[in-house]
């Protein structure tokens, strides 16, 4: 990954159509994702014109000037030669579409001109990662094929956009779906350990751990540090908290620190209530390109953050916001662009906090109806 987890460039020498060709490309995409550019140039530009007040101002010595008004902004700063700068703007993107930086490690569509001498480079590996060719030529079928790659010519927008779709789902299928069962809570209203109670035949980290398994190869108990010792006879893998204090957020970035290439299906110890058919409901409605999918309860408009997948992407986004002090999972869930999926029956996700509740919990669970 250069500049997005889900990235693909368009790249070709100057005058092969790569504007023209990204342009009817985005305007497909974008029926179904949030789409990034990022065109890179070998020329200098500038978005500014001399006498506007920015163009002083960064005339005048200013690293950096945002631009903004009520409907967009604009940020003219220097190169950041780590690319952090790059990776972060982009990053509430689904994808990112790169046009130019052919010579760059980043899979690419390659537009061939009409003499083939791209070809040539190409043949001398001086282009990395191609992983389709274009044909810019004006009859179809002139381009031939010695390299073994998908070919398309360029006026099949809809076969190209449907090549880029499936390719980047296919990136997104590799990404390994793990459990994570949030038990570091001190459980002081209910007095006793919710994670250790028991609603069903085992308690409720093992029930959770069970009904997370048909999803995920491997499980994880999220816990603070004087809880390990007491969760391992259980035969999952511990990771304590390395984020003191932050709640759940915590637990996921710490989980985060350890995997950070994983989606990580987090779901809170205490919600006797959840059922296989709503685990599997959010697996198979899962958005991997967006930083979480979540359920959000139909009566009280609410997002749930702790039964939620949240991809590797989401790790940056979380540790901005710890960084601004703000570790409400359901604040960055309803700022963020996520998969939504309306869940009617609330009860199915309610928490179990206090004695009484867990009363009427146990009587609900253990009835003939459940």
């Amino acid at each position: 990954m250069l500049f997005h987890p889900f990235e693909i460039a368009l790249s070709g020498f100057s005058g092969s159509g790569k504007t023209t060709l990204a342009a009817a490309i985005v305007s497909r995409l974008a029926e179904n994702f949030t789409v990034g550019c990022y065109k890179h140039g070998c020329h200098r530009f500038d978005i500014d014109r001399e006498g506007k007040d920015s163009h002083t101002l960064k005339k005048a010595g200013a690293e950096t000037v945002m631009i903004s008004d009520p409907e967009k902004k604009a940020v003219v700063t220097g190169i950041d030669n780590n690319g952090l700068k790059e990776r972060m703007v982009f990053l509430d993107c689904d994808l990112l579409l790169v046009e130019g930086l052919k010579e760059l490690p980043l899979p690419k569509l390659l537009l061939v001109d009409r003499e083939k001498k791209i070809l040539e480079l190409l043949a001398h590996g001086d282009i990395p990662e191609v992983v389709a060719l274009v044909d810019t030529g004006e009859e179809r079928g002139s381009l031939g094929n010695d390299f073994d790659l998908p070919s398309f010519h360029r006026n099949d927008i809809e076969t190209i956009t449907a090549f880029i779709e499936s390719f980047l789902a296919g990136k997104a299928s590799e990404t390994e779906l793990s459990g994570l069962i949030l038990a570091g809570g001190r459980s002081s209203r209910m007095g006793a350990d919710k994670a250790l109670l028991s609603y069903h035949e085992e308690n409720q980290i093992v029930h959770t751990a069970t009904l997370l398994r048909q999803h995920c190869r491997e499980i994880f108990i999220s816990c603070r540090n004087e809880q390990a010792q007491a969760y391992e006879a259980f035969g999952f893998p511990i990771i304590t908290d390395r984020y003191l204090e932050t709640g759940p957020a915590g637990g996921i970035l710490s989980a985060q620190q350890n995997f950070p290439d994983r989606a990580l299906f987090a779901v809170a110890c205490d919600m006797p209530f959840l059922d296989a058919t709503l685990i599997s409901k959010l697996v198979e409605n899962r958005k991997p390109l967006r930083y979480a999918t979540a359920f959000r309860h139909e009566s009280s408009g609410h997002i749930e953050p702790l039964c939620a997948c949240y991809e590797p992407k989401s790790r940056k986004a979380l540790l901005a916001s710890h960084a601004e002090n703000n570790n409400s999972l359901q604040s960055f869930l309803d700022g963020s662009r996520i998969g939504e999926i309306t869940l009617s029956e609330s009860r199915t996700l309610s928490n179990i906090n206090d004695p009484a509740s867990m009363q009427a919990a146990l009587k609900a669970c253990r009835s003939p109806k459940g």
